[in-house]
């Protein structure tokens, strides 16, 4: 089964190398190709182009920042063209679910195969092999796709038969780590204004009532910010407008999220933009609380 992997960002880098791992044969393409060539150390072909490297592919992995590079690449660049008939392009990206849905329609023009396969977790999770991936598509595509995903995952959730689907539902994931995170972060400042480290708050809370690691986890960062942001305000906002968007297509307004939306725009406006997501909303939480108590 010969694989080509588009994208390797601090996500798909360390996803492609997992699979190299496994004894996968990849071949790897990035618009910058320093970081496919650190690849060959593992076993990987480069290829200087991404139509180059779905040749001769019978899976193509994508993981690309946004709809515009997806565009580029897969259209503009030519990569649906080069694919061949019978070929599988699994999506493992955030993308819009109207892009989802012209992707859906491009591959099945083409005589192609389509699954949506994006995934939860930040790039130390990604190289420790423990994403959670949500994947719809038919289901003899599913199953030609599993072998080459579970190398990536600790579980693999089966949402529906058409791609659209598993991409929707990771806009509602995003979503809710946004409000979780929001709600965190203004616990934090209701914690320090009452003269509790927020530390202990985070301590006592988790433990009487969620017993969550995630909790965990991300109050961690938001507390000890980490030197390499594993994802930005920007991307979060990013999640945000497509998961409205997708709501409103569907005639559907989430309140919420609105509200939220606000907020990351103030963040950004406030130059927290390219700051860690979490980080970036715990310092907004904190600029609004401050701003209001004067």
């Amino acid at each position: 089964m010969q694989v080509a992997f588009l994208g390797l960002g601090k996500m798909g880098f360390a996803m492609a190398k997992r699979l190299l791992a496994a004894g996968q044969s990849v071949v790897v393409w990035n618009r910058t190709i320093d970081k496919a060539r650190d690849l060959s150390a593992h076993g990987a072909k480069v290829a200087t182009t991404p139509s180059e490297a779905v040749a001769h592919a019978d899976l193509v992995l994508t993981m690309l920042f946004d709809d515009a590079a997806h565009e580029d690449v897969l259209l503009a660049k030519g990569v649906l063209d080069a694919m061949r008939a019978g070929a599988i392009h699994i999506s493992l990206s955030t993308i819009s679910v109207a892009l989802s849905e012209r992707l859906t329609e491009e591959h099945r023009h083409r005589g192609q195969r389509f699954v949506a396969a994006p995934v939860f977790g930040r790039p130390n999770v990604a190289e420790e092999g423990r994403l959670w991936i949500v994947v719809a598509g038919d289901e003899a595509s599913i199953g030609q796709a599993r072998p080459i995903l579970e190398p990536l995952s600790r579980g693999i959730s089966v949402v529906g038969p058409e791609p659209r689907q598993a991409h929707a539902l990771k806009l509602g994931g995003n979503f809710l780590i946004s409000a979780m995170i929001h709600s965190l972060a203004e616990s934090f400042v209701y914690a320090e204004s009452q003269g509790i480290d927020p530390a202990e708050f985070l301590s006592a809370v988790n433990s009487a009532l969620f017993q969550s690691p995630f909790y965990a986890a991300y109050g961690s960062v938001m507390l000890h910010p980490p030197a390499q942001p594993g994802a930005t305000v920007e991307l979060g906002a990013k999640d945000l407008r497509l998961l409205r968007e997708a709501a409103s297509d569907r005639k559907v307004r989430l309140s919420l999220a609105e509200q939220m939306a606000e907020i990351f725009a103030e963040a950004r406006r406030a130059g927290l933009g390219q700051i860690d997501w979490a980080v970036g909303q715990y310092r907004m939480a904190q600029l609004r609380g401050t701003a209001k108590s004067r």
